[in-house]
């Protein structure tokens, strides 16, 4: 790989904690060093899990993680979806945290679904360079990784992501529609 250290490209020690989530990484990485461009699919469930949301909601979460949060693993993003790496076992707990919060419940349709990813799917990884030619499908980093052993999120702080840029996103009112054959009366601004 012959790439300047950047945050959208990933560094030798990223590839190899990436390879490492292959059956084989050594040839995963030798392909990479033939094919620097080429996006990869990958495993999931034993090195990373990822959560999938849509690029805007996603760019909220990611927004949350780094204004007010923790940070964020390496994300990468990939036809229109923000892939979040987390922590293995994330896809499994996310998704009955999800449903504890209502997440698309007829309160919350506005927010949109994530998709997670564990232990029996893969991923398409973005190319080593952080290309994003029409030869990568459009995948690209956002934050590539670093080191062999980045740090991940788990299925609590996703949540608490998700739940805060939710919030932000939606305005929910406490008050139940009105009817619309009622007289309704503004009482806050009486003097």
């Amino acid at each position: 790989m012959s790439c300047t250290p950047h945050v959208t490209c990933a560094t030798a020690d990223g590839a190899a904690w990436l390879a490492s989530a292959g059956t084989y990484p050594r040839s995963t990485l030798a392909l990479w060093r033939e094919r620097p461009n080429a996006p990869l699919v990958l495993p999931c469930g034993a090195v990373f899990d990822v959560v999938s949301a849509p690029a805007v909601f996603g760019r909220r979460m990611l927004d949350r993680l780094w204004d007010e949060g923790p940070g964020s693993g390496p994300v990468a993003v990939f036809r229109g979806r923000m892939l979040l790496f987390t922590a293995p076992g994330t896809a499994h707990r996310l998704p009955s945290l999800l449903s504890w919060e209502e997440w698309g419940s007829h309160r919350t349709e506005a927010v949109p679904p994530l998709l997670c990813h564990g232990t029996g799917d893969a991923v398409t990884v973005p190319a080593l360079s952080g290309d994003s030619s029409p030869a990568s499908g459009g995948s690209r980093w956002l934050v590539a990784p670093d080191t062999r052993h980045p740090w991940l999120p788990g299925p609590e702080v996703l949540l608490w992501a998700a739940v805060r840029a939710a919030r932000a996103a939606v305005r929910i009112s406490i008050f139940p529609p009105a009817d619309q054959d009622a007289k309704v009366y503004d009482v806050s601004r009486r003097r």
